[in-house]
């Protein structure tokens, strides 16, 4: 690919989907570079899985999502690293899009994508799918003064990772890792929100009121944690005032 692309999967018991999903990038038109499951303290056979499948398997006991991605967003190689959930399913073209979105744009920090619910009859998944994501990068990229990232599709510079990585908050398990890693990327990195680049999703995120309700919970308290150094206006205010500094063509292409 000339990027090495690394993709990375926090994964805590879910081997039936772990396998579609690592089924799926072994059915890539560009594979990736590697694959890094992140035993985050799994009981099942996930790691069995993985390695069957070709995959790195990293342990990470710390609880967590914002601790699993991070050690395995630590453990990759590649220049770019990508990330997705246990139980995305991605399109052949993925990593392809991944890797051009990055050489195309050499300024560009991360870039992040669409999802549509798999396992539900087309006009509900388009539906629930636009809703469900439309609402969160509406109101996140309000407090953020940027489009955030997509935990279940995404993909950063290794370097932007590098100099982040010690602010992140890896040891909170109760907020978004996601959304956090957006916050400390910063307005004044740029990045870009690609409709194309598409991925399936699992529909348990809206299963149940309870999942919605932990969502919003982890949401706010993701918010509440970062706030106090980096609120909106600020943010806002900063993003504004280094467009008015970019040349034209370079404005255009941070939006």
């Amino acid at each position: 690919m000339g990027f090495g692309v690394s993709v990375v999967i926090p994964c805590l018991n879910d081997a039936g989907p772990l396998e579609a999903c690592l089924r799926s990038l072994a059915d890539q038109l560009e594979p990736p570079d590697e694959v890094i499951v992140v035993d985050n303290g799994c009981t099942d056979n996930s790691a069995e899985v993985a390695r069957r499948f070709g995959a790195r398997v990293v342990a990470e006991p710390a609880p967590g999502i914002p601790a699993a991605a991070s050690a395995g967003y630590d453990a990759a190689a590649g220049h770019i690293i990508a990330r997705c959930d246990a139980d995305s399913v991605l399109p052949p073209d993925w990593t392809r899009r991944i890797a051009a979105a990055f050489s195309r744009e050499p300024g560009l920090a991360a870039v992040t994508g669409n999802g549509r619910f798999y396992a539900l009859p087309r006009p509900a998944a388009v539906v629930l799918s636009a809703l469900y994501l439309g609402s969160y990068y509406l109101a996140a990229g309000a407090a953020l003064g940027h489009a955030p990232l997509f935990g279940s599709n995404m993909a950063l510079r290794r370097s932007c990772w590098l100099e982040v990585r010690d602010e992140v908050h890896r040891s909170d398990s109760g907020l978004h890792d996601d959304l956090c890693l957006s916050f400390h990327l910063g307005p004044l990195r740029r990045i870009r929100l690609d409709p194309r680049l598409a991925a399936g999703m699992s529909p348990r995120a809206i299963a149940s009121r309870s999942s919605l309700v932990l969502r919003f919970r982890r949401a706010f308290h993701t918010l509440s944690v970062h706030w106090p150094e980096q609120a909106p206006a600020r943010r806002w205010q900063a993003r504004l005032a280094a467009g008015r500094t970019l040349p034209a063509n370079r404005r255009r292409q941070s939006a």
